[in-house]
């Protein structure tokens, strides 16, 4: 017997504001029954766990023990920038000038979230002869 993952829950302030913000970063709608207010509010991933977000009274204080690292379709860079435009902050820049690493966000209520290289840094890493 095993355990399926369900969904990843994220404590926030605002439910729906915060799963507004995620949809917008994963292009994935929010569940079709949440409305403004709502204290629980879930993004539809097509494939996997749902993002669930659930609000609570106390703010986050300590860094995230757990957290979700995105593979963006275009490059890091371009990711990276429309992410600050939606609202994100740029926590820790573990950008190599090889084109290796990956930056550290957070979102609006101060989740920290990875953004690594996208497809197309890949390809021009190996076309360089590195594959890191």
């Amino acid at each position: 017997m095993v355990s399926i993952v369900q969904n990843v829950a994220i404590d926030c302030s605002d439910a729906y504001g915060l799963a507004r913000f995620w949809s917008e970063v994963t292009g994935c709608p929010l569940h079709p029954q949440n409305r403004p207010g709502d204290p629980e509010v879930q993004v539809m991933l097509p494939e996997g766990p749902l993002l669930h977000f659930n609000q609570v009274p106390e703010p986050k204080t300590i860094k995230n023990r757990i957290h979700v690292c995105l593979r963006p379709t275009t490059s890091r860079e371009e990711e990276v920038e429309r992410l600050l435009n939606l609202g994100a902050t740029l926590v820790t820049d573990r950008r190599e000038p090889d084109g290796a690493g990956w930056a550290v966000l957070a979102d609006p209520e101060g989740n920290e979230f990875c953004v690594l290289r996208g497809e197309s840094d890949h390809a021009a890493m190996s076309s360089r002869g590195s594959d890191a």
